[in-house]
């Protein structure tokens, strides 16, 4: 994106190394982090990726992690004040509001991936499901889909979107803990795809009783190198059987998001 580069005449060199060089694109919105020393510079770093994708009308700044139940970070507006928009991806809209559910598109390579691997006769479990990212491009291609989800904007947000892409026959949407998804519904699911919440790791095994022997699990985590490396051997002790693992993109210091493809054993 060459953002940095691109200010080197208007932000001054010792403060320039702090300003990252990459931003989200969702929708019509821009999202970036910028560190306090650098918000003189706000109107003019704005200005810039506006520059370079015209489409943009709302530059967010990232001012917090997720941190409440509903997953939802905070922002302040740079330029514009607009946080809904419509975002685009694999041929499908998402109805997306940055302040009331959350939603990456760091993420996209793998919706479409995992959906790829989606056959029409399957029944497929997706808790915390959000505004439906995972959803729609899988009821797109399967039987039947369950998505579970407690933030009531994500519900409202996943509800429009399954019926804007014309899915929302083959979608059953549950308003709830999906830690508690053994109480509310039953066994049998082909598969289930967890974009498991950062420290809920006990997800797994509480969603995976809910698929049948011989059914696929993909599990989503954060580790460092060595603990998901550690995880292969503990999950191949666990009942599953480990088809694929891999990075599926850096989110702190040393910390990424991994994927597991499981199977569940049948002896």
């Amino acid at each position: 994106m060459k953002l940095r580069q691109n200010l080197t005449e208007i932000i001054p060199d010792n403060l320039l190394s702090l300003l990252p060089d990459g931003y989200e694109i969702i929708g019509d919105i821009a999202v970036i982090t910028i560190p306090d020393q650098l918000l003189p510079y706000g109107n003019e770093i704005s200005a810039e990726i506006i520059k370079n994708r015209k489409h943009i009308k709302t530059v967010l700044r990232k001012t917090s992690k997720r941190s409440d139940g509903r997953r939802v970070a905070t922002y302040e507006p740079i330029i514009g004040t607009d946080t809904s928009t419509i975002h685009h991806e694999f041929g499908y809209r998402y109805h997306v509001d940055l302040t009331a559910a959350f939603f990456t598109t760091r993420l996209s390579g793998e919706r479409q991936r995992i959906s790829s691997l989606i056959t029409p006769d399957e029944t497929v479990l997706i808790p915390f499901a959000g505004v439906g990212p995972f959803v729609i491009p899988v009821a797109a291609r399967c039987s039947r889909t369950v998505a579970i989800e407690l933030n009531p904007d994500a519900c409202h947000l996943l509800h429009k979107n399954t019926r804007l892409n014309r899915v929302d026959n083959r979608v059953g949407i549950i308003r709830g803990d999906a830690m508690r998804a053994d109480t509310m519904i039953a066994t049998g699911f082909d598969r289930a795809i967890i974009p498991t919440p950062y420290g809920l790791d006990k997800a797994l095994a509480l969603i995976s009783d809910l698929v049948k022997p011989g059914g696929w699990i993909h599990f989503y985590t954060f580790k460092n190198k060595s603990e998901a490396g550690d995880l292969i051997n503990l999950y191949s002790l666990s009942g599953y059987e480990v088809f694929r693992v891999h990075r599926c993109g850096n989110v702190a210091p040393a910390v990424s998001r991994w994927v597991y493809d499981l199977r569940k054993k049948t002896d």
